[in-house]
């Protein structure tokens, strides 16, 4: 039986709330740059005052230790809020841009402005991170928001729930739990703006839904992201880096390496020094590990145990359907028919494919959908640079895995089926801000060659335009 979240409200009281706080953003308060950041600064304390009651949450529901809850959830999200309280002033400032000398005198700005009322659809994977991440973002642009927390991740889903309803009127944010039905109300009603955290599959119905409302979006989905790795690598900072990214989180991690690419003439030696990492990091036994995480749920382990081929495995493969665990796998021998290599892993088995030349690596890569994620390990640069040129992907890291979201200066998103838009630090600001383009014209002065007739001042006209513009 799944562990899911109970509804808290009638599906009829939906559109009763997404009407409150429509209202409530019509009023102008969260216009106001010293509300947003007294909100940010009330949302910080309250993390700090429950984070213990947090990282127990996402113990229960993913069996996360409480260093890899701090570093993956938590401590992500108090630093987002922190830079917001500090920068949200200066990202809502209209931005002056250059006016060409045709329109003079007059001066152009962008005045970055709240889209209204938003609706954040949020993931179980990082049940706390993608949840909140956003939701910093929208309240530093001033919007009013409805969150709909995962129902898988019930314990930290009710903690969520418990900060936001401490420290916010639930006219300016709330949340609602639920699944599939409470979501498909949610996506009827007629929003502003919709965040949306999950599988492709799902990504479909958000997009489809907001596009009868010619809603904006971002989709944060996901894919099968691919490591390279090269003969002219650091193997052991190599192995060491592919197991972290690989099994942080047990591999629900939509950045995390799904299948390896490796050159044949290293691959054993790769191989070898990565079954030395899982055991240096987990143990002999990673069932028995604090630091090794478990599947959310029985449905979820299942589709994972279809996918291994028992005679494929050259490491691990243990499962424990009672405890939803389940080993870290190596497999080899894979083909691109395989069942594995036909959808996202989402969990910790890590099929290898070898390879001699680059340019298989490029066709291979590019015949499937653009990942969210690209990896490539090589002290090669121009085979860097190729894989970066030519390989398209939401985002990319060399030499190492997953690090990139963390950094706050680097918008993450996807392409394609992997997602639309990007958010983190400014990203996230500016996503949930429609970007208004101003130009203020002074009255003094006003050129009778661009009206008509147009005839006798063509010449003018185009002389300027030419030269002016």
């Amino acid at each position: 039986m799944q562990n899911v979240v109970s509804p808290s409200i009638n599906l009829s009281q939906i559109s009763d709330i997404v009407k409150s706080q429509k209202e409530y953003f019509n009023t102008g308060k969260t216009l106001s740059i010293s509300f947003r950041i007294k909100q940010l600064k009330k949302l910080h304390d309250a993390i700090i005052l429950h984070e213990n009651e947090i990282h127990e949450a996402l113990y229960k529901d993913l069996k996360k230790s409480t260093p890899e809850a701090y570093i993956t959830e938590t401590g992500l999200v108090l630093k987002e809020i922190e830079e917001a309280i500090q920068k949200t002033k200066r990202w809502a400032k209209p931005r002056r841009v250059k006016t060409p000398l045709f329109f003079a005198p007059a001066s152009s700005k962008i005045h970055p402005e709240p889209y209204g009322n938003v609706l954040i659809i949020s993931p179980w994977n990082y049940p706390f991170q993608l949840l909140f991440s956003p939701l910093v973002g929208a309240i530093a642009a001033g919007n009013t928001i409805l969150c709909k927390p995962s129902e898988h991740s019930i314990h930290t889903t009710a903690v969520s729930k418990k900060i936001i309803e401490s420290i916010f009127d639930p006219q300016y944010i709330t949340v609602v739990e639920g699944a599939v039905e409470e979501s498909t109300a949610l996506l009827k009603e007629k929003w502003d703006y919709i965040f949306f955290t999950g599988s492709t599959h799902v990504g479909r119905i958000v997009y489809q839904a907001a596009a009868k409302h010619l809603t904006p979006v971002t989709l944060e989905l996901g894919g099968k992201s691919p490591c390279i790795v090269d003969k002219n690598i650091n193997l052991e900072n190599t192995a060491r880096r592919i197991v972290w990214g690989k099994f942080l989180n047990l591999g629900q991690t939509c950045i995390a390496p799904d299948y390896l690419l490796v050159h044949k003439d290293i691959k054993n030696d790769l191989i070898q020094r990565i079954k030395e990492k899982i055991n240096q990091f987990f143990g002999e036994n990673p069932q028995e590990s604090e630091d090794y995480g478990r599947i959310i749920n029985q449905r979820n382990f299942d589709r994972l145990s279809h996918l291994i081929d028992e005679n494929k495995v050259i490491f691990g493969g243990q499962t424990d359907r009672d405890d939803k665990y389940i080993a870290p796998t190596l497999l080899d021998g894979i083909s691109l028919d395989d069942a594995i290599m036909q959808e996202e892993i989402f969990g910790p088995l890590l099929p290898i494919i070898e390879w001699e030349n680059l340019d298989e690596v490029i066709q291979l890569i590019n015949q499937r959908e653009k990942p969210l994620a690209l990896y490539m390990f090589s002290k090669n640069s121009s085979h860097n640079n190729r894989i970066l040129k030519e390989c398209p992907s939401g985002g990319a890291c060399i030499n190492d895995t997953v690090v990139h979201i963390g950094n706050p200066n680097l918008p993450f998103g996807g392409v394609g089926e992997s997602g639309i838009g990007a958010y983190h630090s400014q990203a996230s600001f500016d996503t949930f801000s429609h970007l208004k383009s101003v130009l203020h014209k002074s009255p003094a002065i006003d050129l009778e060659v661009r009206y008509a007739p147009w005839k006798k001042n063509f010449g003018k006209l185009k002389f300027l335009l030419k030269n002016m513009l």
